[in-house]
């Protein structure tokens, strides 16, 4: 065991402080990594705050962040994948059980054994449960580590690590967009990924938004259109068209608005996860043969490919740098939304702890 400093929450109205934690040593297939940057994604927030309680309930001291970049500082003696000052990153998974059929077909996100980056039974026994990113160094199997593009800003790498996989993998899964009418619902962290691969793919990307002031930045980032989903008339002049949406809000909002967007066949995948049920009308999915889905990040393997395919379009996050320090002020803002469009902290700042 080592001692690492971390910033952790020790329950669900608490406020972030300064800690240290105990990490493992390198095991024989094992990366330990100092961590550079670490997004902050909503789920961060959700976990820290307790919310999602009724299905994965917070166990404190809690330690979010599974948005990692960094640098490897030591690898065990079985790792092959790996050396000493490779970048490296880390996503929502650190271990699976490797074996059972999600594993085998490279979903290890479905896996019933997987671990996740924080707040997951750790099974090493360093911890009750698995401490994220908001830390300057992290150890993990080298399967679940990722080669990451050296030539892109790492500030705007780490959120690929979960906002780029969200919306990259259920894009891809649906098939060839090139000339689709694709719609991306909602222009926040996982949105505004979910725009920029969309376009990268050679879809036709229309951004439905309740905000008539991101229209510019809609287009900025690659919209070919903005649709008001408020104005009834320009949803109505929609309605019917859409090959595939990709609904990224995590708030509580009507469903069947967009599944009338959709024509004969068209899918509409959810990424975003609203604490309270959503009201589905069967009679929006009868009535041209369409389909409402569901998709959770994605395994290893997809997740290298999303990182490399980055690496050749030159895409990131578009991030607002912040020091440890200012997590608490970031999670307020957050919650009104009040950033474009991911945090992404600088772990050099952690240091002076």
């Amino acid at each position: 065991m080592y001692q690492a400093k971390a910033y952790s929450v020790a329950g669900a109205t608490a406020p972030f402080t300064s800690d240290t934690i105990q990490r493992r040593e390198t095991t024989q297939r094992d990366v330990r990594i100092e961590i550079l940057f670490c997004g902050v994604c909503h789920s961060d927030l959700h976990t820290a705050r307790d919310q999602w309680s009724s299905v994965m309930p917070t166990t404190y001291p809690c330690i979010p962040g599974h948005e990692i970049v960094g640098r490897v500082t030591k690898v065990g003696a079985g790792v092959t994948k790996f050396k000493k000052d490779d970048l490296v990153g880390v996503g929502c998974m650190v271990d699976s059980d490797h074996t059972c059929p999600n594993c085998r077909a490279d979903m290890e996100q479905f896996c019933p054994g997987s671990t996740f980056t924080y707040n997951s039974p750790d099974k090493h026994g360093a911890a009750p449960v698995t401490y994220g990113g908001y830390s300057e160094s992290i150890v993990v199997d080298e399967q679940f580590v990722l080669r990451l593009p050296e030539h892109l800003d790492l500030a705007g790498v780490a959120p690929l690590l979960c906002a780029g996989i969200t919306t990259y993998s259920p894009i891809r899964r649906w098939g060839d967009i090139t000339g689709k009418k694709v719609g991306v619902v909602g222009l926040g962290g996982l949105g505004h990924m979910g725009v920029k691969f969309a376009k990268a793919f050679g879809a036709h990307v229309v951004v439905f938004t309740t905000s008539p002031s991101k229209k510019e930045d809609a287009l900025r980032l690659g919209a070919h259109e903005v649709i008001i989903s408020t104005n009834a008339e320009e949803m109505k002049q929609h309605a019917g068209t859409f090959n595939f949406i990709l609904d990224t809000v995590a708030a509580d909002h009507d469903i069947n608005a967009y599944l009338n967007m959709l024509g004969l066949e068209g899918n509409l995948t959810l990424v975003g996860a609203p604490e309270t049920p959503l009201q589905v009308s069967a009679f929006a999915l009868i009535f041209g043969r369409k389909s409402l889905s569901g998709s959770l990040i994605g395994g290893i393997k997809e997740t290298q490919e999303m990182l490399d395919f980055c690496g050749e379009q030159n895409i990131t996050s578009d991030v607002e740098v912040i020091p440890i320090q200012k997590i608490n002020e970031a999670y307020e803002r957050l919650l009104k939304s009040d950033v474009k469009y991911r945090f992404s902290i600088d772990m050099a700042s952690l240091k002076g702890e």
